[in-house]
């Protein structure tokens, strides 16, 4: 059996690890084991729907790294899970009623860096959103953004009419380089506030969360911990190391921020708002984000579907977990009457604490 990561791989660092060097040891290793044919010994296993099964329950239960954190949360038992979903599967099973299943019993993670894909499907757990509020609506945003916005990288950016610079940014995919975050910054550099709205933004890349953050502080500061699976056991992991976020060589923002988001903010978004979070100057408007705390790696099963999950615990610096989001600061949805009007609540809230 194949077992390959799908994003970031992992290694130990020192106490005094930088998310840059994270990020730069997460890419280095990337590439070193992507070349490699196994970065896991796993048990081989028959290609029938029992021996897809078993490879498949096994590799959650000695890879995945919040087991013990969801029996914690909500009584998530593994082996109660095998046993309820093992008498399920039978011999003549076809290849979409085995993947019913098999998605079904990924679904009891509840995490959305889990799913199953095959050639004519992928299983995803999307509850972690869907059951939640939108609070976010693509009209209001046309109408904030209005067309003489600028565009720098992945950034739609503006100064609204109370001298409050406004930056939509909507995926951590989005290369943004360092000329573009200077060239923003000098842009707002009269403005009394900044307001950054990252709703709807699933993730990406964390050199792009930490280029961004880095802006923002002066100082080293701890955002968070990180830990590392040492062997097959739920509760085998190394020791929390710090994560330190250090401030950028180039222009830093020194005036109040506010951080837009919703429940759709997830994965390396999610990180992002971590570390904004950390920052005195900052704070979080908005609805709980939607989590996603585990770097994900994957692995095939004998049938060739590939599982991906989450592998590398990451915490905030309270060494809690935010695999189940972020609160924010202050908890503000959007309201019919304002949308009536063409106002998003969310952005109207985030300009009165600039404005104060």
């Amino acid at each position: 059996m194949i077992t390959h990561l799908s994003h970031n791989s992992h290694t130990h660092y020192s106490p005094r690890t930088t998310v840059c060097q994270v990020v730069i040891f997460l890419t280095s290793c990337f590439l070193l084991l992507s070349s490699l044919t196994s970065c896991v010994d796993e048990e081989e296993f028959s290609d029938t729907p029992q021996g897809n099964f078993e490879a498949l329950w096994k590799i959650i239960d000695e890879h995945y790294c919040f087991l013990d954190y969801k029996h914690q949360e909500y009584g998530l038992d593994w082996q109660q899970i095998h046993d309820k979903y093992a008498s399920q599967i039978n011999a003549g099973m076809t290849d979409g009623q085995l993947f019913e299943v098999f998605g079904n019993m990924l679904s009891e993670l509840r995490d959305g860096h889990v799913n199953l894909t095959a050639a004519h499907d992928m299983a995803r757990y999307w509850q972690w959103y869907e059951s939640y509020p939108a609070n976010h609506n693509d009209s209001l945003e046309r109408i904030y953004m209005g067309t003489d916005y600028r565009i720098a990288a992945g950034m739609r950016y503006k100064i609204l009419d109370d001298n409050i610079g406004y930056i939509r940014y909507e995926s951590f995919n989005a290369g943004v380089g360092s000329g573009n975050l200077t060239e923003v910054l000098i842009y707002f550099m009269l403005c009394r506030g900044l307001i950054i709205d990252i709703r709807n933004n699933g993730g990406g890349d964390l050199t792009n969360v930490e280029k961004i953050a880095s802006r923002f502080t002066n100082d080293k500061v701890l955002v968070g911990y990180i830990q590392h699976k040492t062997g097959p056991g739920h509760s085998d992991f190394s020791s929390m190391e710090p994560r330190y976020l250090e401030p950028a060589a180039s222009l830093r923002w020194q005036k109040p921020v506010v951080v837009i988001t919703n429940r759709y903010v997830f994965s390396a978004a999610n990180e992002f708002a971590m570390y904004m979070k950390a920052l005195p100057q900052v704070r979080i408007v908005g609805d709980v984000t939607g989590g996603g705390a585990g770097m994900p790696f994957s692995s095939s099963l004998p049938n060739g579907w590939v599982v991906r999950f989450s592998a590398v615990p990451l915490y905030d610096a309270q060494r809690h977990s935010t695999e189940f989001g972020i609160v924010p600061d202050k908890y503000v949805a959007l309201r019919t009457e304002h949308l009536k009007r063409g106002k998003d609540t969310i952005i109207e809230v985030a300009r009165q604490l600039l404005s104060k």
